[in-house]
């Protein structure tokens, strides 16, 4: 049967899935079905029924907030399948926590955030076992990979708790846990190495593993990924706040024309971005370097701009930079850990080489300076508006030092200060299924983004007013003034017109004498918002993690209390029943 005129897929796409399938016995091509319907769906789980000799299956669960844990597992099951090993892949967020008791075999990948918190699409899971819901889980052979950045007090604490937990529960831990830092690819590809060694040792394999790989390459996803980002190009930077506003805006543009990438509401556009020469000027001058000199990357400027961070300082840089130095101060600095994390959240690398001037090679600077990681922006537009181009809402990050100094953001300032329109930016898009739409669209929503946290909710009513959704809409949005800081305020106008948004929140803290905030027009708005609930609204959240995350949660868990009737204890788990339903999103950072 020909798919011609009806298939998604290219020619070429078509010819490769062919030559892979034309080789094939029936036993075969049932499994590839299961295979492919695993893909489709997020994940990858082999039909084929395993042989009496296989001692179980492996899971592979992950926890992702940025996409770089999905990714982790991802490659472990390639691993995994390489070795012909009986393997699936499934988000947190898509996997019911019962179903633990039936594993025999699990490999858990997941990333920390914030003050030590489990990532989104995690809480669930990590929630139940913590408060050991889930029972004893006896004969389960586990392992543990963490991803998590060692400048922050709480590293990898989401991994270290589920590998407690696991082990509590009556889990046998078949390797110890890999708590990895920022710079993790390497250490991830041994660790599961050795895992997955030992797991095999107790679990036969049922997966045409080279069937697998050449279908996966068949039909796999967009040439485009963050290892090989799409050379765009930045149309439109247009500042949204007023003149008189504490924040700088920027509404950007970018053209994915000829990229072939697809993205849906709820997802992330990652950028690369070059440091700002002026910035990589005074690192080399405080270091007494040239600039000239030679790297793997070639020259030291060249390293310093493309393939470094400059501005994310971590603990590390200030603990070698003392080793180093042999500067007396800066050694009883690095020996205090409160005055450490008190400097990485106020300064740059360039403060520190200010403050505690040291000569170094380039060899030992590079040494002590991380690689450089793209940033990811909520995406603001839906395709079925924009076409063949994506949108950001960026706030550019500015803030003085003591001395007087402006430090800026680097990705922030890259895109706002130091690219010209019609300039190269390399992008990927970063695909988020725990921030999605309903998929009826006739379904209530209610989106709560302050502040830039605005972003996808743009896109949200993009994409329903494009599907013609009858369900109904509610924005709660905040930032300091009304007359400077209402993001898109013509746009909200026009859709509150239309009748598409049906009601519109505003919380604009500074217009009055009592500062008013978003999760205070939720108390306020409770029986209402209960209502909604009540009719199987959705509830999206997107913004601050810290701090305004937090506050809307308790403010939401307050107004189930009070007009649900409810206890704390019974507010907690109808929320938790909200998020397991997926109708309770969070996309905080």
């Amino acid at each position: 049967m020909s798919l011609k005129g009806i298939s998604p897929l290219s020619d070429e796409q078509q010819q490769q899935l062919s030559q892979v399938l034309s080789g094939l016995n029936v036993q075969q091509l049932a499994w590839v079905s299961g295979y492919l319907y695993g893909l489709s769906q997020g994940g990858v789980a082999p039909a084929a029924v395993a042989p009496a000799a296989v001692s179980g299956s492996l899971t592979i669960l992950y926890g992702s907030q940025t996409g770089n844990a999905k990714g982790v597992a991802d490659s472990l099951r390639k691993l995994a399948a390489d070795k012909g090993l009986p393997v699936s892949v499934t988000a947190m967020s898509d996997y019911k926590p019962k179903q633990l008791k039936k594993e025999s075999h699990l490999l858990v990948v997941v990333s920390t955030y914030g003050e030590g918190e489990p990532p989104e699409s995690a809480v669930d899971l990590h929630e139940q076992l913590k408060k050991g819901k889930l029972g004893k889980l006896d004969g389960l052979k586990f392992a543990v990979l963490g991803l998590g950045d060692s400048s922050y007090e709480f590293f990898c604490q989401t991994a270290k708790d589920f590998d407690t937990f696991l082990a509590k529960a009556g889990g046998e831990r078949v390797v110890e846990s890999a708590l990895l830092d920022v710079d993790y690819q390497a250490a991830a590809a041994s660790w599961g190495e050795q895992a997955l060694t030992s797991l095999a040792a107790t679990l036969g394999g049922t997966a045409p593993a080279s069937v697998a790989g050449s279908v996966a390459q068949a039909v796999g996803h967009s040439q485009y990924s963050k290892e090989n980002p799409f050379p765009a190009r930045l149309s439109v930077n247009q500042k949204v706040t007023g003149r008189d506003s504490t924040k700088d805006i920027r509404h950007i543009e970018i053209s994915l024309e000829a990229s072939g990438l697809r993205y849906q509401p709820g997802d992330a556009l990652g950028v690369w971005f070059d440091n700002d020469p002026a910035l990589v000027d005074e690192v080399l001058a405080l270091a007494a370097l040239s600039g000239d000199e030679t790297t793997a990357h070639g020259t030291l400027r060249a390293a310093l701009t493309r393939h470094v961070e400059l501005t994310r300082l971590h603990g590390g840089f200030i603990t070698g930079l003392a080793d180093i130095s042999g500067n007396a101060a800066l050694k009883d600095l690095a020996g205090d850990k409160a005055q450490v994390n008190a400097l990485v959240a106020s300064a740059q690398v360039v403060d520190v080489l200010k403050r505690f001037p040291t000569p170094l090679s380039a060899e030992q600077l590079l040494g002590l300076l991380r690689p450089l990681t793209p940033r990811l922006y909520s995406i603001a537009s839906a395709q079925s508006e924009v076409e063949d181009e994506v949108h950001l809402t960026v706030g550019v990050v500015r803030y003085p030092q003591e001395d007087g100094t402006l430090r800026s953001g680097a990705a922030s300032s890259y895109l706002a200060d130091r690219l010209e329109e019609g300039a190269e930016v390399r992008v990927f898009v970063e695909h988020n299924d725990n921030f999605r739409l309903p998929a009826n669209p006739d379904t209530p929503i209610i989106m709560v983004g302050p502040g830039t946290g605005i972003a996808p909710f743009r896109a949200f009513m993009q994409e329903r007013e494009a599907q013609g959704a009858q369900g109904k809409n509610w924005l709660f949005f905040g930032n300091p003034h009304f007359t400077q800081d209402f993001l898109y305020q013509v746009e909200w106008q026009r859709y509150v017109k239309s009748g598409l948004l049906s009601q519109i929140s505003l919380a604009f803290s500074r217009d009055q004498a009592e500062k008013i905030y978003v999760q205070d027009r939720l108390r306020e708005a409770g029986q209402e918002l209960y209502q909604w609930l009540e009719a199987g609204a959705h509830f999206y959240v997107c913004g601050d993690a810290n701090k305004m995350a937090k506050d809307v949660q308790e403010a939401l868990l307050e107004v189930i209390a009070k007009h649900g009737h409810k206890s704390r204890e019974e507010a907690e788990e109808y929320l938790s029943e909200l998020r397991r339903a997926k109708r309770y999103q969070r996309d905080v950072y």
